[in-house]
């Protein structure tokens, strides 16, 4: 059984309260980014892997796509998505990302949003999307940015007072599991360096079309005196690729 956290009560209630899971896209700070990344979705088929609440199919189905599946693998998460859905065109599948298994050439985009990071074999998720690509489709994907994830720790080193001195990187070409805290729980996510996520899409078929490291927006920056930190380390890594 692949890492299903999600389908933990306790988990869950906790996901569920994070503004992101209450307010949708609005409320995730990286979404203005990686929807600029985004192609053209009118009349495409399209397939979201670790889809969630589903507030990335329903964004493709107002963007008038012709048809959007989302593949996750909790229940917890399908019931959600499935109970703030009300179209047809939207499908929801219980799959371990790592085990889909679609036709080729089903989709003409393949969207991920802060999944792949939990996926230990990275090269065959993007060999199947490449397959159920038509050619010169799009797949955009994000995860947390290898500087975030290669101390397991994730989080700043601080000084006498509790003031963050800086943000610690190390072990940093020692790729693998990660045994991380999230929401008060163990959870193991999968460290990559940036070179192996780009390999991996050339060498399945891919050629890289933009690459982003979003920082907050200064709307946000303005509101949440937090946010100034943000700027001293990537959180994100987001690449858009299209099939050869």
């Amino acid at each position: 059984m692949k890492q299903n956290k999600y389908d933990d009560s306790g988990f869950f209630e906790n996901y569920s309260q994070m503004p992101r899971s209450i307010g949708g896209l609005n409320a995730a700070g990286e979404w203005e980014s990686f929807r600029a990344m985004l192609p053209e979705l009118r009349n495409k088929k399209v397939l979201d892997l670790g889809c969630g609440f589903g507030w990335h199919c329903r964004y493709a189905r107002e963007q008038h796509a012709h048809s959007v599946v989302g593949v996750d693998l909790s229940e917890n998460m399908l019931e959600r998505a499935r109970e703030m859905t009300n179209e047809s065109q939207i499908e929801y599948r219980r799959f371990a990302i790592e085990d889909i298994d679609f036709k080729a050439e089903e989709f003409d985009v393949v969207i991920s949003s802060l999944a792949l990071h939990y996926v230990e074999d990275f090269i065959t998720v993007c060999q199947k999307v490449h397959h159920c690509l038509v050619p010169g489709g799009a797949f955009v994907l994000s995860v947390e940015h290898p500087v975030f994830t290669a101390v397991a720790a994730q989080d700043w080193h601080y000084g006498q007072k509790g003031e963050r001195l800086h943000w610690p990187v190390d072990d940093y070409h020692y790729e693998g599991s990660r045994q991380a805290r999230f929401l008060e729980n163990d959870v193991v996510k999968y460290h990559r360096t940036v070179a192996t996520h780009l390999n991996a899409l050339i060498e399945t078929g891919f050629s890289i079309t933009k690459l982003s490291e979003p920082k907050p927006s200064q709307e946000m920056k303005e509101n949440n005196p937090d946010m100034q930190d943000e700027f001293r380390r990537p959180i994100f890594l987001m690449i858009a690729a299209v099939k050869n």
